[in-house]
């Protein structure tokens, strides 16, 4: 007990572990999302990019294709003895391939670094470098003194058209690498073209120069492509962290409503017993004083007020009834006890009940049933607690000298229906889905001298949804009210044929005494002494 003599709430202390973990995992999911969301901006902020996982691919990419690059710088260095001495080419291949190798250790050691800004930019400038290096590398080998005849020329064209477009192919991620790696080579070639002076060689220079811009435009078309797949993926993960955090906290908003429907649960619990208890002294002890069993009265007015606190008490009882019944239905604890009842007794019997409350209105109840109606397979309490509040609203917004009418008969589709139908003044049909809600009151009932709680329609469609059933409300302001619940076919007791029972089996002494047709007929006698055809 605490100091301020109220006892600690029982199961407060282990909700705040489960409630702590949904707020974690938004908090995640949130901080998913603003990372993924802030991938969609450039380092620059002039376009959406993806700079650092651009340069991933790119450093991935030449990792893939060393090999093929080692392979295309040996065939060049033998090739190029056509027109530089061996030692020259030889020096000019493991030169080459030094760069090569710098270049695949650099990109190695990016790909080991943590992401950010500054480190973009300097890795960025520094593969540009490399890639520029590597293309001059490129541009000396194919730059040859002049008088090689046009077979070696020939030669040295395909050669910059294969690096040229290996060059392209291998920097898409980062084209203003792929360009620093492939003009010096274009430039070179279609320069040596141009000094020889002759129409063929313009031609060679021009078709150098043709080569470069395709291919400049083909790498830019493949970094487009690449940007879009990793803005459509960023995207993608954006959604999913929206969707992680939507869940989140769609949980943490049901473990509240979960916990919360406990704590009701719990205090509905607690307050039934509470309540009913000091309810059956004061009823109890009310009814005695009110119908003055240990004497009259010394002043008559203490015999009203003992009426008025008997039926206050039922009226509150009542109440706690309803609130409880109504609690148990939305917590699905509410089980049907079925049985084999007669719809029609059942509403006659709710109507001998409040048929002397109907009379001191003056309200007529006209009864039309259906004469032989099958039994229903439904709960009878349920039943009689649909009948008792749809008629009690009925005769409670019913004027003096009105009218109600109660039907029972069949459907079109073979089931059950009853039908209550007043002369009220009526409900509007904005307001027919608030008096459907828990709870929920209509303007009419709010100005009603005997206003209710508004649990009584809740609680007759809540019931007539346990058996399966409809249940439809119909209204016109002035005119009245009907409603009308029905119940499905499959509840219908039909006629059953009578049921035959099974033969019982031979003994094994039987079963070797008898054999062939004898054990037939013997079968066949059994059969229909047991069945009572014999």
């Amino acid at each position: 007990m605490s100091e301020s003599g109220e006892f600690p709430s029982v199961g407060a202390m282990p909700a705040e572990p489960a409630a702590a973990s949904p707020a974690r995992n938004r908090r995640a999911a949130a901080q998913r999302v603003r990372e993924a969301r802030d991938r969609l901006t450039s380092t620059s902020g002039t376009r959406p990019a993806f700079d650092h996982e651009l340069l991933r691919q790119h450093a991935q990419t030449r990792l893939s294709a060393s090999f093929v690059v080692m392979l295309l710088v040996v065939a060049t260095g033998l090739l190029s003895g056509f027109w530089v001495r061996p030692l020259g080419a030889a020096a000019w291949t493991f030169g080459i391939l030094a760069i090569h190798a710098v270049i695949i250790q650099n990109c190695r050691k990016f790909l080991t670094e943590a992401a950010s800004p500054a480190t973009t930019r300097k890795w960025r400038l520094r593969f540009i470098a490399l890639d520029l290096a590597y293309g001059l590398a490129w541009a000396v080998i194919l730059v040859h003194p002049l008088g090689l005849d046009v077979v070696s020329n020939t030669l040295m064209l395909f050669v910059m058209l294969l690096v040229v477009a290996v060059s392209s192919m291998l920097a898409a991620s980062l084209p203003i690498a792929a360009l620093a790696a492939t003009v010096p080579v274009t430039s070179a070639i279609a320069l040596n073209f141009v000094m020889r002076g002759t129409l063929d060689d313009y031609i060679l220079a021009i078709l150098a120069v043709t080569a470069e811009g395709y291919f400049a435009l083909l790498a830019h078309r493949l970094h487009s492509t690449t940007l879009a797949t990793l803005e459509a993926r960023a995207e993608k993960d954006a959604l999913i962290g929206e969707l992680e955090q939507a869940k989140s906290i769609s949980d943490e908003a049901r473990y509240r409503a979960e916990a919360a429907n406990v704590a009701k649960s719990r205090f509905l619990a607690q307050m039934s017993h509470e309540l009913r208890t000091p309810l059956n002294a004061i009823l109890g002890f009310s009814e005695v004083m009110k119908s003055e069993i240990f004497g009259p009265h010394a002043v008559a007015v203490y015999k009203d007020y003992s009426a008025d606190i008997h039926n206050s008490g039922v009226h509150l009882l009542n109440l706690i009834n309803e609130i409880l019944d109504l609690s148990r239905i939305e917590a699905g604890r509410y089980e049907l006890n079925e049985e084999a009842i007669s719809l029609t007794h059942v509403v006659a019997d709710c109507h001998h009940l409040l048929k002397l409350r109907a009379s001191n209105r003056g309200i007529t109840i006209h009864e039309v049933f259906e004469q032989n109606m099958p039994r229903l397979w439904a709960d009878e309490r349920a039943a009689r607690q649909i009948v008792l509040n749809l008629l009690s609203n009925a005769i409670k917004f019913t004027p003096q000298g009105g009218e109600i009418w109660l039907k029972v008969g069949w459907t079109a589709s073979g089931g059950q229906y009853l039908s209550v139908k007043d002369t009220g003044s009526g409900i509007p049909e904005d307001e027919i889905p608030i008096v459907l809600a828990s709870f929920g009151q209509g303007s009419n009932s709010i100005k009603s001298a005997e206003q209710g709680a508004g649990l009584g329609l809740p609680i007759a469609k809540s019931l007539v949804d346990m058996h399966g059933g409809t249940f439809t409300l119909k209204s016109k302001l002035r005119i009245g009210t009907e409603v009308i619940v029905t119940f499905p076919p499959e509840r219908v007791m039909s006629a059953l044929a009578p049921m035959r029972e099974p033969a019982p089996p031979l003994q094994p002494a039987e079963r070797s005494y008898l054999s062939g047709d004898t054990a037939q007929r013997r079968g066949n006698s059994i059969m229909n002494a047991g069945t009572g055809l014999s």
